[in-house]
């Protein structure tokens, strides 16, 4: 009687263990983040201008977005921890005014070599100085601070290249079907949002999972789903 009681349990244990061990498996082969809760598969997939080896992660955004002000000590952040496969760009999104004249501003400062000089100072002068920014003598003065003369920025703010760079990345930004500032690309083939993530936390693990992902994926290992 009793063996046949403690076959029972030992079976019962068995049982257990391996339906544990099932659920373990379920859950480990489940993509923590899913397609259309945390993220947006973009159709079709839109190239990107990263070299072959590296995986884009692409931020759409505005210099006058208060929410982009807000993400940007995270941003930066991020660059300090992200994986070395990761190229970082921004696309700024000429929407409302003056965000088309920021869009120039953003070029102009990536053409002449100054964008990590001047990215944060630009965000402080709208956010912080209440200095909107928003007419083509201020950005001529605001680059003046940053050791660029009024001649070399014009003849850059209106050069053939900022205005081919802007209107690419208002081209981008419908391929991506981006309806808000800050949006996340990764890679050409989803969006994400803090709205979709929830948490500056989560936005980061969302991004780095689907960089990941595709990383693994050109690699010869899972690709994101």
């Amino acid at each position: 009687m009793k063996s046949t009681a403690l076959a029972i349990v030992v079976a019962a244990v068995a049982s257990l263990g391996a339906s544990q061990a099932q659920g373990q498996a379920r859950a480990a082969s489940t993509p923590p983040f899913e397609a259309g809760k945390h993220y947006t598969v973009i159709s079709p997939a839109q190239p990107t201008s990263t070299d072959a080896g590296k995986v884009e992660v692409a931020e759409v955004f505005m210099f006058s977005c208060p929410g982009c002000f807000g993400f940007e000590p995270h941003i930066q952040r991020w660059l300090t921890t992200k994986a070395d496969y990761i190229n970082f760009v921004r696309i700024p999104a000429p929407w409302n005014p003056p965000a088309p004249l920021h869009a120039r501003a953003f070029y102009t400062a990536e053409a002449l070599g100054k964008t990590d000089e001047i990215d944060g100072d630009f965000f402080n002068e709208i956010h912080v100085n209440r200095n909107l920014l928003e007419t083509e003598a201020k950005l001529a003065e605001f680059f003046a601070k940053h050791g660029v003369d009024e001649a070399t920025f014009k003849s850059t703010f209106n050069s053939f290249a900022v205005n081919a760079k802007v209107k690419r990345a208002e081209e981008l930004i419908g391929r991506y079907r981006v309806g808000s500032t800050p949006t996340v690309i990764v890679n050409g083939k989803y969006s994400t949002t803090g709205t979709q993530a929830g948490s500056y936390e989560a936005w980061f693990a969302v991004i780095d999972d689907l960089a990941a992902r595709e990383h693994n994926a050109a690699v010869g290992g899972p690709s994101a789903q």
